[in-house]
Parts: C-alpha cells; sequence; structure tokens
C-alpha cells in the first residue's frame, strides 16, 4: 500500500511541476488584462439588459485574478 502511495505522489509532483512550468511561461500581465476584459464584457453585458449573462461572466474576474497571484507566486518562490 506505501508504493502505491508514494507512486501516486510521484505522479501528482510531476504533474504539478509540469503544470506550474506551462503557466510560468505566461506572463502575470496576462491575467490581470483578461480579468479587466471580464468586468467589461460583463459590464457590457449588464447595459445591454442581458443580466443573467453579465453575472455569469462577472464571476470570472476572481478566479482569474486568483491564476494571475497563483502564477506570481511560483515565479518568484518556485514551485517547492
Amino acid at each position: 500500500m506505501e508504493n502505491l502511495e508514494k507512486g501516486v505522489k510521484a505522479k501528482e509532483g510531476e504533474m504539478t511541476k509540469e503544470i506550474e512550468n506551462k503557466t510560468a511561461r505566461v506572463p502575470s500581465k496576462v491575467y490581470l488584462c483578461v480579468a479587466l476584459t471580464a468586468m467589461a464584457a460583463s459590464a457590457t453585458l449588464k447595459c445591454m439588459g442581458h443580466k443573467h449573462t453579465a453575472l455569469f461572466v462577472g464571476q470570472w474576474v476572481a478566479p482569474f485574478l486568483l491564476f494571475g497571484i497563483y502564477n506570481k507566486i511560483v515565479k518568484t518562490q518556485g514551485h517547492d
């Protein structure tokens, strides 16, 4: 059972490192720009009378900002 757990942890660690290597290539500014674009799109949709769609798009802002923070942390602190 311990060997199975070690194998899962090793695969998880490799996958995490691969994801972090890929996301570290994306400039942090991209996430900020996408979040601002989502805000503008949400406001536009709200003005056009698409209330529910505007709320849906508006909820994308926080995750994109969090992705940007995560990206910045990985770039400055590394993955471990």
